[in-house]
Order: C-alpha cells, then structure tokens, then sequence
C-alpha cells in the first residue's frame, strides 16, 4: 500500500470574478498544501494582507473563482484501487482528472476520497481542482435557501467553511480557497483501514494520588476492501508502554467483506494521564494492522499487503458533573475521578491562512499555555478541527482540550442539504481526534442557543430550523456512538438541568447553571462589575487591550499614529473597540497625553480587568471550577482580546494571566462590609503558616501589622477575615493593605484601596541599574516609592527582544531583575535602552506630577 503526495508543480489562477487587470490570463505557481492569498502575495501580485488597509482593497479574491492545476506521472502497479485522497479543500470545488469530474466537494472540515483508476491513464495525468468563489457561493445559498441570523458582514452560515475566515471581531476578512491539506494517490490491494478508534478506560478506582491502574482498551477498526480480494484478514494490535515495551497485544480473524473489527486489550499497571499540575502524561503507542490472514492463499497477489494506523493514547477517565446542588448546577470537570479547577483560555486558529501554521508554531503556543499556568485550551468553534500536532503537543503538555464542533453566532440550517455534510464532517472529526487524552469534551456550538434565545432570531427563523437538532440530537447521538469516553455539552454558554425544560425556564447563561459567557464587561459595563457575577464555570470573558508596539506599527501606518487612525481602525475589528477601550480606561487610569501613551495604558488595563476578574472568580471556589479567558492568540496583526499577540509577543496581560493562574494564588477581595484573604491551594500538599497582615504608606512606613494563622487544604480554598480595624483605617489615596505568606505561591497579596487615577502615587518611583549577563541584559529595578505593574516592553528596541517577567509591583526598597534576551544576541543591542523612556513603564508614569 502506498500513498503518494501530489503536491509538486501546481498553479493557481482565475477562472472568474471581479479579477484586477494585472491577475486576468496569469497563472502563478502554487503552494500545495496552501492557500490562493499566499500564492498571489509570493507571485508579488497583492501586498501582505494583513498590512495597512489591503483587507479592502483585497476584497475581490473572495468573489472570485480559482482553478489549481497540476501535471503527475503515473504507471500501473498492479494494486486494485488507485483513490484520489484530499485531505482538506477550501470548500466548494470541482476536481477533474484528465478533463472528466471524479468528485464534487462542499466542505472544509472533512476529507474525501474517491476511486480514480478509470480516469487515469499510463504516463502523464492533468488534475485541476476548480474552487467556486466562496463570498459569492456563501450569498448564493443564502438566496437559494432562505437567509439565516448570523453575526458580522456574510452568510458564512451557508458553508461548511472556517466561519472566521470571513472576518470577525478580532479577525481578517480573508475569505479564500485552497488545498489547505494533503492531497494524493492511494494505491492498495486487499483490504484498507479506513479509521480506527482507540477507546480507553480505566477498569478499578483511582484514588486520590494513585497513578497506575488497569487500563483497557477498546480498539474499533473501519476497514474497507477492494471488491476482489477473497483472502480473509487478520487484525492485530499492539500497545506499547512510553519506554518502548510491549505491554498488551491482540488479533482478529475477520472474513472477506467485515466492515468492522473490535479488540479489546488489558494493560495491567497502566500508568495514568493527568492534565498539567496534577501529574505526568504517559503516552502508549498503538499500532494497528491488517494483512492476510495465514499464508494469504486464494486472493492472489495483491493479498499481500499489510494495511496500517498508529498513534498514541493515555489512560484516564473524564467526567463533567453537572448534577444540581443548592446553588444550581455546577460545571465540574474531573479526569481519574479527581476535579480539576480549570484555568483555561480560548484558541483561535493561530494564523488567518491556516496553512501558515506549523509543528513548531503550534508547540510554541501551547508553551504560551502551560507558562501562563494554564490547563485548559478550548478550541472555539468559528475556526477549524485543528492538526493533530496542536493535540499532541496538548497531550504531551498535559493541557486539556475543550473542543467546539463548528457552529458560532449563527443559526444553521437542519435541512438535508447541509445535514448530510454536518453528520460527515463530525463523524470523521470525532473518529480522528479519538486517540488524544487531552481532549475531553466536545461542545456542541458557541453561543448558538444563547442567540436564538437572547438575539432576536426567532421573529427572523419564522419557526425554521436554526442548529438545535444538531446540538440537542444528532451530535450528542455521534459522540455517544463513537467515543463514549467524552463529555458532551451542548453549548457554550449552556445551562444544564432537566432536558425536557425550556430555555424560558433556565436561560442558557444564567451564572447560577452550568457555563457562562460574560460580554456586558466590555462591551457596555466596567471590569468591577465582574464581581455582579458568582458564577459556576465561566467559558468566556474578554477585555481588549493593543498588540506589542513593534505589532502594531509593522502593519499600522497613520501618521501621525493616532488610535483613531484609518489604519488603526483597519486593525480593530470590534464594534466601537476604541471608544470601548476608552471607556474602560475611566475611573482606572488617566487620559492618556500620546499614542505611546495610550497603548500602553491600554494594555495594561487590558492586563488589571482580566486580573480582575480570574481572582474574583478563583475567590468563588468550589463554587465555581473554572475559567476560560478569551482569548490565549491572535491570528493576524490586531487590538484584540489575545494574551499573546500574531507577531508572539506575550502582551502584559499574559503576564498578568501567569500570575492570577498560579496554582498557589493569595488574593484579597470583598466579603460583606469588610476583606478576606482568600488562599487557593490547587496543589496536592496543605500550607500552613502565619500571615502577616499590614498596613503601610506608599513610602513604606508601618502604620499597623496584626498576625493570623493560615491553613489550607490541598486542593482547597480558605477565607481569612481581615480585621475591620486595618481596612476601616487605610488613606485609599496613600496606603494600601500587604499581606505576607512566605512559603505560599508568590509569597503576597496587595490591596489598593483606590485606582491608580485617584492615588498619590509617586509619578517617577524607581531607579534602575543595567549590566550583562551572558547573551542576556539583566534590567534590575529598585523603589523608591510603591512602584505599580513595571513592566519592560522590550520590542519596542527590538522586535525580537523577550523578557521574562512582567506587571511587577515593587513596595519600597523591594528590586527585581528583569531578564532580557535578543535574538541576535546581547551585542546586536545597546542594553540601556531596555531601561529607557518608553520601554520601562508602570502605571506611576501614568500620572501627572503631583504635590506630596
């Protein structure tokens, strides 16, 4: 059996459209897998996409249709069946061989394979892949159908095609056409394996702290035969532990025709798979094969051949409780039957031409998650089922995977016209990510059931189907049938509860059920208003804030900068995002005197609302068992919701995300009329130890200190009073309350009793010393006065300079070193500027001068 790439000496060109002049009759080279934007820009016939406002004037390539064509040599090997193998086109397209159509395809999210041997001929073959235009075919259906509710500008419902490559509120309106994955010929005699599904299960209980068990393994495998053969086959499978051992084995005889094989294996003393923080991530090589059964008489010679799948699996359980307690329903995850208070953030497809995105980029984000304390990515539903290298870095990280099918912010048809593409595509994405521990639940859609409650579509569907089959029937039934080993949610928000009652009954984002979206932060209320909410699990909850400097301005180029700049405005997506921005600032920060300025009091209070909120909802525990920001990355240059930025440059609120996310968090927040100091504990030691609480002036004196004993469970949470006497004392303008817990996480907790804006805080509060470490320059910063978030945004001397902390608040006389390092090393810089005007900010700076 072999499969052969087609990927050499395409070309792409327009069939028709709205083509510029300079494109009309050209036929450009054509990167395959890859996408008609990247081919244009390396044929130097469109300026980079994402710079300046080329999004307007690149409109036309998403209203206009593209042919790739290419030539490959063939010669007949004797096997049975010669299938053409497309892996992933984007998304309504012809494919010819040699000037006859063999398929029709209409959707991104699946693959397709067909039986081409009578099509090809001996020596040369042309193969052409003819995509309509997708803007074009998306308004088309809408007409021919009927139009559905939809957020953003087009009928991106209409396709099975990445939802946010038609733009969104942080995203590009790229909308194009591609190979975007393989493409081949698949010669194979006998019998193929068309899918396997590796199902584990723990057999025994895995107490708290246990990290072996019996494993099992149910093995479902798909086979397809050739229609000649009459050799029946053996199936075998064989499980190897992460050491390289072989730990279990078994086989199958199956007879000519079996569609399906199941195995069942036992791995005695399996070693279990935990997410991140809670223990190590063994991985077990699987591998199957199918071959003629004996001495393979009686099929002949294409008998011979050995079909084959591997992959790797962990073993573990995952449960989502949502039974209903006295305060609602819960959303609580456990994997091993331990839970998991999830600290999570959302993932986008990390570049607007998926092809873009490699094994390493993939692995770099991931690093972005687990450096940022976090154990959760949910894979949004406006984008795609992602390569198997975002969930084996996933596996190998101990990150879990939340994955939506792809609905969002739309109603979707029921009809069979898109349900038969819904039901393959799910079929095949379920089938495919089934090896991969870290994946553990599926979710239905994104906020479909919230906009068809809350968005005014019902007056619009007129009692058509809007996608609650989908969420409700068919994608719960495809899960249950094929991996049986996952939760399933039909929804994000949703609240879960008695199935039978309406969504007039439980409102499918009440904070008191299941999981919850927050937007009225940001879009119309202040960050403090987080506090109005005492939810369960939150999925998503965002605030804004621009990319790094040397981000912006490499695709940015109003002169002057101003953020209400064309350009500037290009690169913001959301809906009054700026003024947004603005609004947010006020009652937190100063007005901000110079773009400079501006995006940096922007970002960090992107950074202060989302710290904000994680530390009030982690406050909440158990009551509430999670969160999940939006969101972790960007996928193209953009003022956005993203912790690290298209260019990956980790904004402040990474750093922000990093320290809110500890698993060791002190956090002082509102109990009634007075404070508490609130400890949690998501670790499996207990802590132990005085507390010392103390309120101090910004200059540092020592106006009061009492101690208190703290104690705290692993895996807990305590609450300790503050006495009233210390809070009912504080100058909100010139002191603040410190709490000291040597030994826990950072070791402190701060309370500002005012914003920056209303302290008098001490504009120029530090000194700073340079010297060179290495290939490293070591920034160390010293107070003079409480110095608030100093930050280095380093890439502003260099694009490609890093720097390994940041938002760091120093009480007076307290230092701390900032590591700096340069791509091209310490020599390529002068080291002072990483401690210079606009590099080494705090929210001090902020501020006018003020009298002592």
């Amino acid at each position: 059996m072999a499969f052969s790439p087609l990927h050499d000496d395409w070309t792409v060109e327009a069939v028709s459209g709205p083509v510029p002049e300079g494109v009309v009759g050209r036929r450009v080279p054509a990167t395959v897998p890859g996408q008609v934007h990247t081919d244009l820009l390396s044929a130097g016939l469109i300026i980079d996409p994402f710079d300046g406002d080329a999004e307007s004037a690149q409109q036309w390539i998403g209203d206009t249709s593209w042919r790739f064509s290419t030539t490959f040599s063939w010669h007949d090997d004797g096997s049975v069946r010669h299938d053409l193998v497309a892996l992933g086109l984007d998304t309504v397209a012809t494919i010819e061989l040699n000037g006859r159509v063999v398929a029709r395809t209409e959707n991104q999210h699946r693959s397709y394979r067909v039986d081409v041997r009578e099509a090809l001929v001996e020596g040369e073959n042309a193969l052409t892949v003819t995509f309509a235009a997708p803007v074009a075919e998306a308004e088309a259906r809408a007409e021919r159908h009927g139009a559905l509710p939809h957020v953003n500008h087009h009928p991106f419902n209409m396709l099975r095609k990445q939802a946010s490559s038609f733009g969104w509120d942080w995203g590009v309106d790229v909308a194009g056409a591609g190979i975007w994955r393989a493409i081949g010929l698949d010669a194979w005699s006998g019998v193929r394996i068309a899918s396997v599904r590796p199902l584990v299960g723990v057999d025994q209980d895995t107490d708290q702290g246990t990290d072996a068990a019996t494993g099992t393994l149910d093995v479902r495998v798909a086979l397809e035969w050739d229609g000649v053969t009459t050799a029946d086959q053996r199936v075998a499978v064989e499980v190897t532990s992460p050491e390289g051992d072989r730990v279990a084995d078994a086989s199958v005889e199956v007879t000519t025709g079996t569609a399906d094989a199941a195995l069942e294996l036992v791995v005695p003393d399996a070693r279990l798979w935990w997410p991140l923080g809670h223990g190590d991530q063994p991985l077990y090589a699987v591998s199957v094969t199918a071959a003629p059964a004996g001495d393979g008489e009686g099929g002949g010679a294409p008998d011979a051949t050995t079909a084959s799948w591997a992959s790797r699996v962990g073993f573990r359980t995952v449960r989502v409780d949502t039974t209903p307690d006295a305060d609602g329903t819960p959303f609580v995850v456990l994997v091993n039957e331990r839970v998991v208070q999830v600290r999570g953030a959302n993932w986008i497809p990390d570049h607007a031409f998926v092809t873009e995105i490699d094994r390493d980029r993939y692995r770099r984000r991931v690093a972005d998650a687990t450096e940022a304390n976090m154990n959760l990515l949910r894979v949004w539903g406006g984008g795609i089922y992602e390569s198997d290298d975002f969930y084996d870095a996933c596996d190998e990280a101990g990150v879990l995977v939340w994955q939506d099918f792809l609905f969002a912010c739309a109603a979707y048809a029921e009809e069979d016209w898109l349900a038969v593409e819904v039901e393959a595509e799910a079929r095949e994405a379920i089938t495919r990510l089934s090896p991969h521990p870290s994946l553990i639940i599926w979710n239905g859609n994104n906020e479909n059931i919230w906009g068809f409650v809350d968005w005014g579509w019902k007056a619009e569907l007129q009692g058509r189907t809007w996608g609650e089959g989908y969420y409700r029937e068919l994608l719960p039934r495809l899960v249950a049938e094929l991996d049986g080993t996952r939760a399933y949610s039909p929804g994000s928000p949703f609240s879960f509860g008695d199935p039978v009652q309406s969504y007039d009954d439980v409102h499918p984002n009440d904070h008191r059920h299941g999981t919850m979206h927050i937007w009225d932060v940001w879009n119309q209320r202040d960050y403090t208003a987080y506090r109005d909410y005492p939810a369960r699990f939150v999925s998503e909850f965002g605030f804004q804030g621009p990319p790094a400097w040397s981000t912006l301005v490499g695709s940015v180029h109003d002169e002057p900068m101003d953020p209400y700049g064309h350009q500037m405005l290009v690169h913001q997506k959301a809906d009054e995002g700026n003024l947004k921005l603005e609004r947010g600032m006020r009652g937190h920060l100063p007005a901000s005197a110079t773009i400079e300025d501006w995006h940096w009091a922007t970002q960090l209070n992107q950074a202060a609302a989302i710290r904000f909120g994680i530390e009030h909802f982690r406050s909440l525990a158990p009551l509430n068992t999670g969160t999940i920001v939006w969101q972790l990355n960007d996928d193209w240059p953009v003022t956005s919701w993203a912790a690290v930025d298209f260019a990956e440059h980790r904004k402040p609120l990474w750093f922000a995300l990093r320290d809110c996310y500890a698993p060791r968090l002190a956090t002082i927040q509102p109990r009634g009329d007075s404070l508490a100091l609130v400890l949690l504990n998501d670790v499996d030691d207990a802590w132990a130890g005085d507390v010392v609480l103390r309120r101090t002036t910004f200059a540092g004196e020592v106006l009061d200190e009492v101690v208190l004993p703290g104690v705290v469970d692993a895996r807990g949470s305590a609450e300790l009073v503050v006495p009233p006497a210390l809070v009912d004392a504080l100058d909100p303008a010139a002191e603040l309350l410190v709490a000291l817990l040597p030994g826990f996480g950072s070791g402190r907790a701060l309370w500002d009793a005012a914003e920056v804006v209303d302290q008098r805080l001490d504009p120029d509060p530090v000194t700073t010393e340079v010297v060179r470490d290495g290939d490293a320059w070591v920034v160390t910063v010293t107070a003079r006065s409480y110095a608030r978030d100093v930050t280095l945004l380093v890439d502003v001397v260099d694009p490609g300079a890093t720097v390994d902390r940041g938002l760091v608040t120093l009480l007076t006389g307290e230092s701390a070193a900032f590591r700096v390092t340069v791509v091209d090393g310490a020599d390529a810089v002068d080291g002072a500027a990483f401690a210079g005007s606009g590099v080494l900010r705090h929210a001090n700076g902020l501020l006018q001068a003020v009298a002592p």
